[in-house]
């Protein structure tokens, strides 16, 4: 489930390059019978930027250009998307070309230090990883009980890889309980990058050519940002870079993805599968509703 980017002419020039999402291996179950399964298609892409190689990514390749965008937003690379002339993808050789239009200023000094993270498919990111924190402003929001239960059914309901082969993760941004975009990638950082590239060139495309600020990415004031893998520091700070101020995550949160969601404002809800969900930070942007959740099991002595 992808919307389309909308056109605009600071929008850079993107390919639209697919590859098969599963492919068939034959396997052999408990019963020692011959089956055929899908399993998710891993696929490396090498990201170059005006020539010059910058990092290989692990990923699914659904929306490899809004990938690479988010990946960019995200490290801090560019400050707007018209900066960028072109993403050219090519899975013929596994590469993604980026072409700027002025270069990136002391782009080797931005580089040089690299974060691993944790979680499937490794993620890594450039630089001091809590360096803008303090910096950032989210904006007021709540979010409802009912309307958390609404997300949560929404992505019970969405047809996806996971379904039919496992072993990826899914991301979806809300507008209260409508999912806007729904992005499975092996990794839950690569998903909410290419969320983050779509709301870049989205913000930009709504804004008038003549705009003061045709870079302004598309606001998170009224969005939900949901994941299936847990709230790592690294999920945290890219939602906030996002300006998102509320998260749900399917499992649970890490010691750093919590001090940072307390540092930021963020709210935190993970666990959440169908009734049931923890609020890790943030509660006042919750708005309880403790009745929808139905009578309490009590424990039988």
């Amino acid at each position: 489930m992808t919307p389309p980017v909308l056109a605009h002419p600071f929008l850079p020039r993107l390919t639209r390059a697919r590859a098969p999402l599963t492919r068939e291996i034959a396997v052999l179950n408990e019963h020692g019978e011959a089956e055929t399964l899908a399993i998710p298609a891993e696929r490396a892409l090498t990201v170059y930027v005006d020539k010059r190689e910058l990092v290989t990514l692990m990923t699914l390749g659904a929306n490899p250009e809004l990938l690479v965008l988010g990946f960019l937003r995200n490290q801090r690379l560019l400050g707007s998307p018209g900066e960028i002339e072109s993403i050219t993808v090519d899975w013929d050789v596994g590469v993604a070309a980026v072409k700027t239009r002025h270069g990136i200023d002391q782009i080797e000094e931005k580089t040089a230090k690299r974060v691993v993270t944790t979680g499937c498919g490794q993620g890594s990111v450039f630089g001091g990883l809590m360096d803008e924190i303090d910096s950032i402003r989210l904006p007021q929001a709540r979010l409802s009980q009912a309307q958390l239960y609404g997300i949560v059914n929404a992505i019970r309901l969405q047809e996806t890889t996971y379904k039919s082969s496992g072993s990826v993760h899914g991301c979806a941004l809300f507008r209260g309980e409508e999912m806007l975009l729904f992005v499975e990638d092996v990794g839950r950082h690569n998903a909410i990058d290419t969320i983050a590239g779509w709301m870049w060139l989205n913000g930009a495309a709504t804004l008038g050519k003549d705009a003061v600020a045709p870079h302004a990415p598309m606001s998170g004031a009224d969005k939900v940002f949901y994941t299936t893998g847990r709230l790592t520091s690294e999920m945290v700070i890219k939602s906030a870079q996002m300006g998102v101020p509320i998260v749900v995550s399917r499992s649970g949160i890490t010691q750093m993805g919590h001090e940072v969601a307390g540092r930021v404002g963020l709210c935190a809800i993970g666990r959440a599968m169908n009734k049931r969900f923890v609020c890790y930070a943030g509660a006042d942007r919750l708005l309880l509703q403790p009745e929808l959740a139905g009578p309490r099991l009590r424990a039988v002595a």
